[in-house]
């Protein structure tokens, strides 16, 4: 049940519709929104509505580059086309052959199966299929192929009968071509001779009138042309003559077309008896198309409103998360404002949601919003809302919002509302929602407030769900009291005098009746005469409630953020652990590596001098064969240092094959013979071995503090360390500031007197004259207020940036308190400036929190 009949328009459903009309492509889609559109109470009926929703989205996402969306309302045409011997004119008949290709294409996409073979027809359970909620409905649907051929066989591609349609048209055609182009030929042969006498114009040219061909002839000149004068122009200075030489093939030319149309007639006939057995399947087909119109206007209103298809619950539950009024977003879009999502969502044992709080805070609003997305959810619509809403199922929704008073049946704004208020208790259940704006008011409030309890006890006692918005104390005071009710507040920026538009469930919200009667302007005296009358401890209490509700909000938020930076710290740690077991990995990879490497080349080494030695003992010292030993060796050792290899294992190796050879030649009996050759050669290998360096060990890293002298690496200017932030320095070389890597940086000696002035003085004379005029003319204050985001943040980046060049030591940066956005986007940028020492709020006499200060090292 729906209550009461203007239900739709109270709540703006009324406006979905006029949209989603206007989306429609077609008449079948409108009248489908308008007749087809309506409240559902079965959750199966809900579900089912928002899948074949979902279904038809991913079939458009898939196929539709390839889809045509020709929606054509043909039912009129095919009712009339029950009787004999009708038949539908030629743009009817193309309407249809094109309307039922797009169901014939929509049809074989919904029954295709999972594999997504679309060109195999399948049946059985709907569990075979892509799109089985589609398929659920067109199941019984039938195509008509024979149908599209037929058509396709006697119209063209513009819709009218082809020539070849049948072979009488054929001919009568071709003679009625013959003859129009015989007629034609002869009116320019008289239009020639007429034009040599003189009696028409050069320009003049045979005309149809009345589907006949004439000359146009001046009157006076119409007796020079022998023929029938059939019309005139309207301004009477110009007949037209029906030559005598023509008039027998212009009667001929009537009589083809007349038999042309007899035959197209007949064509058109016979077609529609071929359509006629099926019209009743044919419509059911058409009226599938008009509900793909409609969902294809759903789809594009959806997408426009971010509406999702949220996890519907079975009972009547009410959660909504991040919820969004459609018709309120699309205003504020389209005035660049952005609208406050809202979260309402009520725990089992708690039904009712009683929200208080200012006039103009946007109860009515949350009030509507629930009523509006409840509505369109069960009319099977996608709504605006969070992904982790789970909404129920209501039987009945009944809502009292705004004046019903009516003057013809004598009802005051109260009679009216008491009125509803009595169809309400009379028909509630627990499976009915309550929609209550402004509850108890129109009449005198103590007595008003005594009866809206009444009647909201009635309420509690029947179970129904319910949102209602008062102002009534009492009311709310009742809610503390009964574990059924919650009390919800629109929160109110008590500072800046501005509702926030955010619902907080919890402690009920102030009316800030006092506050609002100040910022308005009233004089003091009534503000204190009317605090006196309600009584200290009334004003006292809302105080309280407003601070309670203040002090929760900045607890709330404070929650939030440190959630937040937890979050942000723990995605931190994974990832550097993750990092660092990567690099931990890499480098046991690459020791590793080093390991076998190290192995092969020992190995290589020990082989290479093995051989050389055996070559140089088979050789028996002979000088050449001892030449080219040593080469090789010689060229393996330039292996080993190119590749920075320790050659200590070789050197040891060679060494103790010399001793060797010196001890054989001792046991030869040597005496005073000079050392062999090979002997020599191999002790000056040993010993370039010896000298050869081992792998260069890396120089510790150097650590740089403030005040040490650096240059740039490659390069011999020196510049003095201003200061260290993290791996950046900013380092002074003369005049100029530079922020560089530690890592491109090395130690220089310190610069005498004369060198550092010798440097200092390397920026040209206009270079420091430009910076002087500038610094002379710098403000070191900026106002960033009115700018949007991507303004402020340039602006501010290239203040930064010249403050730092001057060396100011202060800066001030005006972006005023607002919303708060805009000062932490000042400060997010602040904290990346390498040359900003530290930032903070201008003291509370000078600006406070609406102005940074900025600190320079």
């Amino acid at each position: 049940m729906i209550y009461p009949d203007n239900f739709e328009n109270k709540i703006g459903f009324d406006d979905i519709r006029r949209l989603l009309k206007g989306r429609c492509v077609s008449s079948l889609g409108t009248a489908w929104v308008d007749t087809k559109v309506h409240f559902m109470t079965q959750h199966s009926d809900v579900v089912k509505a928002l899948q074949e929703y979902t279904e038809y989205g991913l079939l458009m996402e898939e196929y539709g580059d390839d889809f045509e969306a020709n929606f054509f309302d043909v039912r009129e045409p095919l009712i009339r086309l029950r009787a004999e011997r009708t038949y539908m004119e030629e743009p009817q008949l193309f309407d249809l052959k094109r309307s039922l290709q797009t169901a014939n294409y929509l049809m074989k996409i919904i029954g295709s199966a999972n594999s997504g073979d679309s060109d195999e027809d399948t049946a059985g359970n709907e569990e075979e299929h892509r799109y089985p909620a589609l398929w659920k409905r067109t199941e019984n649907i039938d195509t008509f192929p024979e149908i599209v051929n037929r058509i396709d066989a006697i119209l063209n591609k513009y819709g009218k009968v082809k020539d070849t349609a049948s072979p009488e048209l054929l001919s009568t055609r071709h003679q009625l071509e013959v003859t129009t182009r015989s007629i034609g030929h002869s009116l320019r042969s008289i239009i020639a001779e007429a034009q040599n006498e003189g009696y028409i114009e050069r320009d003049v040219s045979p005309t149809l009138r009345d589907g006949r061909l004439m000359i146009p002839v001046a009157p006076a000149l119409k007796r020079k042309i022998r023929g029938i004068v059939h019309d005139e122009s309207a301004t009477g200075k110009t007949v037209f003559i029906e030559p005598a030489a023509v008039v027998e093939a212009n009667n001929r030319i009537r009589e083809l077309k007349a038999a042309e149309r007899r035959e197209i007639i007949r064509i058109l006939q016979e077609t529609a008896s071929l359509i006629r057995p099926h019209i009743s399947e044919i419509l059911e087909a058409i009226q599938f198309l008009a509900y793909a119109d409609y969902l294809n206007a759903l789809k594009s209103f959806s997408e426009t409103t971010g509406g999702i298809v949220p996890q519907v619950s079975k009972g009547p539950v009410i959660d909504w998360r991040q919820a969004y009024h459609p018709l309120l977003k699309l205003s504020l879009e389209r005035h660049g404002r952005k609208m406050v999502p809202l979260d309402i969502s009520l725990k089992t044992e708690q039904y009712i949601l009683l929200i208080s709080g200012p006039n103009a805070g946007g109860k009515s609003v949350c009030l509507k919003t629930a009523g509006l997305l409840q509505y369109m959810l069960q009319c099977g619509m996608p709504v605006p809302t969070g992904e982790n809403s789970s909404p129920g199922i209501f039987k009945d929704i009944f809502i009292d919002i705004g004046d019903e008073q009516s003057i013809t049946d004598d009802l005051s704004t109260y009679s009216g509302h008491l009125l509803r208020m009595k169809h309400m208790m009379k028909h509630c259940s627990s499976s009915s929602l309550l929609l209550i704006d402004e509850f108890g008011s129109g009449t005198e409030p103590q007595i008003g407030g005594a009866l809206a309890e009444g009647i909201l006890d009635h309420f509690v006692t029947a179970g129904a769900h319910g949102i209602i918005t008062t102002h009534y104390q009492n009311l709310k005071l009742y809610a503390q009291r009964q574990k059924s009710i919650v009390n919800g507040a629109m929160l109110y920026d008590r500072h800046q005098m501005q509702p926030l538009f955010m619902l907080q469930i919890g402690n009920p919200g102030s009316s800030f009746a006092i506050e609002m009667a100040r910022k308005i302007g009233l004089p003091r005296k009534v503000i204190d005469y009317a605090s006196e009358i309600v009584g200290k401890d009334y004003v006292m209490s809302d105080k309280y409630l407003q601070d309670i509700v203040r002090d929760k909000r900045y607890w709330e938020d404070k929650r939030q953020r440190i959630s937040k930076r937890e979050r942000q710290l723990e995605d931190t740690v994974a990832k550097y652990e993750k990092e660092l077991a990567e690099v931990e990995g890499e480098r046991r990879a690459i020791l590793t590596k080093a390991k076998n490497d190290a192995g092969s080349l020992i190995k290589e080494a020990n082989a290479k001098i093995e051989n050389t030695i055996r070559a140089i003992k088979e050789a028996q010292a002979e000088r050449e064969r001892t030449l080219e030993s040593r080469n090789e060796l010689s060229e393996f050792k330039a292996t080993i240092d190119s590749k920075d290899i320790k050659a200590d294992h070789i050197t040891r190796k060679m060494e103790a094959v010399r001793r060797r050879q010196e001890r054989r030649q001792q046991a030869k009996g040597n005496r005073g013979k000079a050392t062999p050759p090979a002997v020599n050669a191999l002790s000056a290998l040993v010993s370039s071995l010896k000298a050869t360096p081992k792998t260069s060990v890396p120089k510790e890293k150097r650590i740089f503090k403030k005040g040490d002298y650096v240059c740039i690496k490659g390069q011999t200017t020196p510049g003095r360390i201003e200061n260290i932030n993290g791996s950046q320095a900013n380092v002074l070389f003369g005049m100029m500031h530079a922020t560089l890597a530690l890592n491109r940086l090395e130690a220089a000696p310190a610069p005498k007197e004369d060198k550092i002035r010798q440097v200092a003085t390397f920026v040209s004379k206009a270079t420091r004259d430009a910076i002087y005029e500038k610094k002379l003319h710098f403000k070191p204050e900026i106002d960033l207020r009115g700018m949007r985001a991507d303004e402020a943040l340039t602006a501010i980046a290239y203040f930064i940036d010249d403050a730092i060049q001057l060396e100011q030591p202060l800066a001030r940066i005006l972006h005023g308190t607002g919303t708060g956005a805009l000062r932490e986007l000042v400060r997010r940028y602040l904290g990346t400036v390498s040359g900003v020492k530290r930032f903070h709020d201008e003291h509370v006499q000078f600006g406070g929190a609406g102005i940074t200060v900025v600190e320079f090292n």
